[in-house]
């Protein structure tokens, strides 16, 4: 095993893309390859129950369709392969990418992310946790033999505390500590409550949304370790849609009212609950998640269908 520390760093769009203004977004290509689908297809990153996303979508959905003059479909993804797969070949146009995903996204799937959900002040992002049994004996990270991770692809769920437990704790994966993989932070949670994992990597925003719906009682939890906060979900676009198109979509999740929809309640949940979409810079906002990418040597690429 090689403990020594990764080597790489892949932030370079793919070939087919430009970019001009260093952004380190695709910038829009010829008019001629310009698009104005019949149709715009939405999907929200996957989640434990993918499918019960689109109800808590639907309202916003509907306001897209009548702010851009273009049917919207939702989409339900069962996993971040397949989301980017499907955007990259075009058959989805807007999107909300897990954190871990976006950069992926962006630099092999041409994605244009524009937007966070904030709370009423304005504040955004979540934070990871590294969790254990309330009755555990673990008092510390330096106590753990075992860290659950979600996968791969998963900024809070495996990138993160990689290599924040390196830096802060000179902790090592697979020299310090051993690792498995749940699949996701839902299962990771359950696991931790249930006993079958020591301890786990997790947003808590995932947390508390499961402590909320009552999924998860909040004494059943002890947290041994919290990050800095991290950017959540990105929304954006495809980097060839029409620029008037790309711009109405833009506005309509700025205009988008939550008051009374089903997307208020499922995200009042958090904490603190969001309320709006707010702007992002993802040159700026992404720039932690980046270099985490870097130091652990991570190439951005679209796996195979399976």
């Amino acid at each position: 095993m090689d403990c020594g520390p990764p080597h790489g760093d892949s932030h370079i769009l793919a070939g087919k893309f430009v970019d001009q203004n260093a952004d380190l977004l695709a910038d829009s290509p010829p008019i001629a390859e310009q698009i104005h689908p019949e149709k715009l297809v939405f999907a929200y990153e996957p989640a434990d129950n993918p499918a019960r996303y689109q109800p808590v979508w639907a309202a916003f959905v509907d306001h897209l369709t009548r702010e851009t003059g273009t049917d919207v479909i939702y989409r339900v993804v069962h996993s971040n392969d397949e989301q980017l797969r499907a955007f990259r070949d075009g058959e989805i146009h807007i999107a909300g990418f897990a954190t871990g995903s976006v950069a992926t996204a962006v630099n092999q799937a041409g994605f244009v992310p524009f937007a966070f959900m904030a709370a009423a002040d304005g504040s955004y992002g979540y934070r990871m946790l590294i969790i254990t049994r309330s009755d555990a004996a673990f008092e510390s990270v330096r106590d753990l033999k075992r860290i659950t991770f979600t996968s791969q692809s998963s900024n809070s769920g495996y990138r993160a505390p990689s290599v924040l437990l390196e830096e802060e704790f000179k902790m090592q994966v697979e020299c310090d500590y051993q690792t498995d993989f749940s699949g996701g932070h839902e299962q990771s949670i359950l696991g931790v409550v249930s006993g079958e994992y020591a301890a786990a990597a997790v947003a808590n925003t995932i947390l508390e949304r499961m402590i909320q719906s009552g999924s998860v009682e909040r004494n059943s939890i002890k947290v041994l370790y919290e990050s800095p906060s991290f950017p959540a979900t990105a929304y954006g676009t495809a980097y060839n849609l029409k620029p008037e198109l790309a711009g109405a979509i833009r506005s309509a999740f700025f205009s988008f009212d939550w008051q009374g929809t089903a997307l208020q309640a499922e995200f009042a949940k958090e904490n603190p609950p969001r309320v709006q979409f707010v702007p992002l810079n993802y040159r700026t906002d992404w720039d932690v998640v980046l270099k985490i990418d870097s130091a652990l040597g991570v190439q951005y690429a679209i796996s195979a269908e399976r």
